[in-house]
């Protein structure tokens, strides 16, 4: 499996809060966001929050690169880049947004950057 296969869409949405999360590498990454959700509240800016979910990762065990350079792709040919958040055990990408509510608009930018960064996908 490759990261793309990983990728959780929807989480802070709301669509997986109601189910059993089966997969024990989405259950310990969940868990440390909730975490850190719990102990920081609201308020921060994005990359407090990026630093907190760091160090609850490491306390985990879970191995990740931060601010990971991803090329987009249409048509097979390469059009720019983004920065994932994080990238866990090479499987998951992980995106963290600072809001006081999730909009559509930010659920579609993290499933442009799925969709369109899988290159072995888009041919």
């Amino acid at each position: 499996m490759d990261f793309w296969d990983g990728w959780i869409f929807g989480f802070f949405k709301g669509e997986i809060m109601n189910e059993t999360i089966k997969d024990e590498l989405t259950y310990k990454i969940i868990g440390c966001a909730m975490k850190v959700h719990s102990v920081l509240g609201n308020g921060f800016q994005e990359v407090i929050y990026q630093r907190a979910l760091s160090i609850e990762m490491k306390k985990q065990g879970l191995s990740f690169e931060r601010e990971l350079e991803m090329p987009l792709f249409y048509d097979g040919l390469p059009i720019g880049g983004r920065r994932v958040d994080f990238l866990v055990e090479e499987k998951v990408m992980v995106e963290l947004k600072a809001l006081v509510k999730m909009e559509d608009v930010h659920l579609a930018q993290g499933f442009n950057y799925f969709h369109f960064g899988n290159s072995s996908k888009r041919r």
